[in-house]
């Protein structure tokens, strides 16, 4: 039997990054931007606020861009402050990159299992999917949509009931399939 897990966001990511005012380390993006045009080049940035003292800080998305080499659609999101597009952005590796910062994803997704009950004495196939780049360790995701203990899913990985053509050890953030034998 096939049933499909998704993965899915249910809020932005704190931002991981080191205030300057009071040395905490969270962000939370709120999906506003900050535009600024000197003649013909743009810079725009993605503001995040620290959890602790509310100071706000800038994460680069353009620096020093052509106003025509960037798309007017990209420009008007911006412009709406689109919290899609922050979304967007804060999962872009390129991003994350320019502005040494990382995610924090607890408590900021989901595991949708469909609810449907699964016989007790047919193996079942399942595909997890994720709808955003999301790390999250195998082995939590299948004793939370199953409802067994972390360390009774080591022991079906052990016993061979638990196979998978990938590696279920560590965090995963793209799509899966495994097996459960009963």
């Amino acid at each position: 039997m096939l049933t499909n897990w998704v993965v899915a966001p249910t809020c932005l990511p704190l931002v991981r990054r080191r205030c300057h005012a009071c040395a905490f380390e969270r962000f939370r993006a709120n999906g506003k931007f900050r535009i600024n045009a000197n003649h013909k080049l743009l810079d725009a940035w993605l503001l995040v606020l620290c959890t602790a003292c509310g100071d706000t800080a800038k994460l680069t998305v353009l620096e020093r861009v052509n106003v025509r080499s960037v798309r007017p659609e990209l420009l008007d999101r911006m412009h709406g402050n689109d919290p899609g597009l922050a979304a967007e952005l804060l999962q872009d590796p390129v991003v994350q990159r320019r502005n040494r910062v990382g995610l924090d994803w607890d408590g900021a997704w989901r595991l949708d299992t469909s609810g449907a009950d699964q016989p007790e004495d047919e193996a079942i196939d399942v595909a997890v999917r994720f709808a955003a780049r999301i790390p999250v360790r195998p082995v939590r995701l299948i004793a939370e949509g199953f409802g067994f203990s972390r360390a009774e899913v080591e022991r079906l990985i052990d016993e061979g009931n638990l196979v998978s053509a990938t590696r279920l050890s560590g965090k995963r953030s793209g799509d899966f399939t495994f097996l459960l034998k009963r």
